[in-house]
């Protein structure tokens, strides 16, 4: 029996997939999480096999929990779950400790493949993320997104700018200090050649790096 925590901050969301993954007699749902801080929780008490983690949640985010889960436990293996198929996403979320990475436009047999493949240690990519590779490998090119050069924290600080969280809020979820989150988004800004945290949000509008939210 492979247990899986659900991490999504749509209650809608967790609901849809935990009644696709009851329908196999081999995959038991031990619980649900709404944010980054609550998988934490829920990882320490619950002692799942396996995390599907939504990515763009409000708080630490996917990103910052996966890194965090991965330290802290090891022997859990998380699939990343987004709407994202660019990069840099991918990369950073390998860097992470995330051993696999899906839509969530996939079909349910590859959602039931990747839990299977990533609980025993395998690696698994959707079809979708895993074309659009390929086939920036084939031309010679890797796909052209502006955010490929930020770090894993840059990368983390951005998302939590993105959803309006003030210096104050990302200094006390991070564990830095408000200067240091200065640094990092005067870093953002210099490397994406924006002024401002709305042209920021902008960016990752455009370039898919962050959805509408409601």
């Amino acid at each position: 029996m492979i247990r899986v925590l659900l991490v999504d901050d749509h209650e809608l969301v967790r609901t849809g997939f935990r009644r696709i993954l009851e329908e196999d007699a081999g995959i038991e749902v031990a619980g649900e999480a709404k944010s980054g801080e609550d998988a934490l929780s829920q990882v320490r008490k619950l002692k799942p096999d396996l995390v599907l983690m939504d990515i763009n949640m409000p708080g630490i985010g996917g990103i910052e929990a996966t890194r965090k889960i991965k330290r802290l436990h090891p022997q859990t293996q998380i699939i990343a779950v987004t709407i994202h198929t660019d990069a840099p996403f991918p990369e950073k979320l390998h860097e992470a400790g995330a051993l696999g990475y899906l839509t969530k436009g996939c079909p349910a047999n590859e959602l039931f493949d990747a839990i299977r493949a990533v609980s025993v240690g395998d690696p698994f990519v959707s079809s979708d993320i895993s074309k659009k590779m390929t086939l920036a490998l084939l031309a010679g090119s890797t796909p052209d997104s502006p955010f490929s050069t930020l770090s894993q924290r840059e990368m983390q600080v951005l998302l939590m700018i993105t959803q309006g969280q003030k210096t104050q809020d990302i200094s006390d979820s991070l564990c830095l200090s408000p200067k240091t989150v200065s640094t990092y988004r005067h870093r953002l800004f210099e490397k994406l050649d924006v002024r401002t945290d709305v042209e920021l949000t902008h960016l990752a509008l455009r370039y898919g790096l962050i959805g509408e939210r409601s």
